[in-house]
């Protein structure tokens, strides 16, 4: 039987291919509502353009965008712990929606009962997911919403999808096996591991295995990785960028020539000082605004470095393009998929008043991420592997990321060191 084409197509090629300066009329249309519908629904919008002294006919346009001062996730925490449990930012009411979500922070989130938000579909799309595949999703499904739009996205697609979550490579490898798997979604670092995990059972990663396009998200991408599983398992491999907050906001096409801004959604490059958009080229922080009128996020800062550029792709879409991450405005930094912030590590620390200095350490081995407290003590312990164990079981609960210790002598951290050294080296 012929393979099908996974090279060629859009999801929704009515705005995936549209002219410029149509998109730019139909986004200032959006905006233009939804900002009207999050003033008369939530309470903490309406709040903040009360102060600015505007009303929402002030603000028609992506351009009049730039006018309301950025919401940081920071503040969606701050907000939240005034007004529990959305902080005054969610237009539905709790026996409307199907889920609630807890993000790291913590952040709590809702799950409407009718999910309509198509953007990570138009990335399956983009990455050579097709109806009919058998899809396999790795990401987190325990309490996060991430893993849970990608299945509902599969679903409006019309494929099949496992809901393996993280963990258990050998039974994960025995799915893609048994089930002949088409398409999965995980982090490049998991890919590999499931990689690694079937030929040490023996199996032919092209000839036993049956994977044709991969969807990754959550990592940085190397593009010598990316080489390295795009051979061994002779399948497509295409990333995506998005935040578990405000959804998919870019997803690379099969020519890889950056990642083309998703549709039904306004991104936006801007100076991290002013909050003032940048044109293209220029690196500046990625702002968002979204069109979910449950949870509308207008002007979302995702802490996140990138770049644009314009002109059409050799795929046909024609909206702008994310070049690449280039690192945080802030500390916050992503480890296995997961925010880690440097208020949750402060409140590790501080759990073990032997710890009189401390510093995470984040490094990559071997394409994984390797999350290291560096922890100088106060005076010598007696039973330093009990303060080992506590503390890691600390991270693992607090982070949601597995890390290890490591004792140091007083006085190794430089004074004022920040709290997270990311030391990691993307090729």
């Amino acid at each position: 039987m012929p393979q099908m084409d996974r090279t060629q197509g859009y999801w929704r090629p009515e705005l995936e291919t549209m002219d410029p300066q149509a998109r730019q009329e139909y986004l200032d249309k959006r905006v233009a509502e939804i900002v009207a519908h999050a003033y008369a629904h939530t309470p903490a919008f309406k709040q903040k353009l009360d102060d600015l002294g505007a009303e929402p006919g002030d603000v028609a346009s992506v351009e009049d965008l730039s006018n309301i001062p950025i919401t940081e996730k920071a503040d969606l925490v701050a907000l939240q712990q005034k007004n529990l449990p959305f902080g005054g930012l969610v237009a539905a009411k709790l026996k409307d929606l199907k889920r609630l979500y807890i993000s790291p922070g913590p952040i709590y989130e809702p799950g409407e009962k009718k999910f309509t938000d198509d953007r990570w579909t138009q990335a399956f799309y983009a990455a050579g997911f097709r109806a009919g595949d058998i899809c396999q999703v790795t990401f987190n499904f325990n309490m996060v919403p991430f893993a849970f739009w990608l299945d509902e996205c599969l679903q409006m697609m019309g494929c099949i999808c496992i809901p393996t979550g993280v963990g258990n490579t050998e039974l994960q490898v025995q799915f893609l096996k048994d089930l002949q798997v088409q398409a999965i979604c995980a982090t490049p670092s998991f890919l590999a591991a499931l990689g690694d995990k079937a030929e040490a059972m023996g199996l032919n990663l092209k000839k036993d295995l049956n994977l044709q396009a991969a969807f990754t998200a959550a990592e940085m991408l190397p593009e010598s990785l990316r080489a390295s599983l795009e051979e061994r398992f002779g399948m497509i491999l295409r990333q995506s960028y998005g935040t578990a907050d405000i959804g998919c906001l870019s997803y690379e096409c099969y020519h890889l020539d950056g990642m083309h801004f998703a549709q039904d959604c306004v991104v936006q490059i801007v100076d991290p000082d002013t909050g003032q958009p940048l044109p293209p080229g220029q690196p500046g922080e990625v702002v968002a605004t979204n069109f979910d009128k449950a949870y509308p996020l207008i002007r979302f800062g995702t802490g996140d470095l990138s770049s644009y550029e314009q002109g059409q792709c050799a795929c046909g879409r024609t909206a702008p393009k994310l070049t690449r991450i280039m690192g945080r405005v802030d500390q916050v930094t992503k480890v296995r998929g997961m925010f880690v912030h440097p208020g949750g590590v402060q409140q590790v620390a501080q759990k073990f008043p032997q710890v009189e200095a401390f510093q995470l350490v984040v490094t990559r081995e071997a394409n994984q991420d390797v999350m290291t407290l560096v922890c100088e003590l106060g005076q010598e312990m007696a039973d330093r592997e009990a303060l080992r164990t506590g503390i890691e079981r600390q991270l693992k609960e607090v982070l949601r990321v597995k890390g290890q210790v490591d004792f140091r002598q007083p006085g190794t951290l430089p004074k004022g060191c920040k709290i997270i050294d990311d030391q990691r080296k993307w090729d």
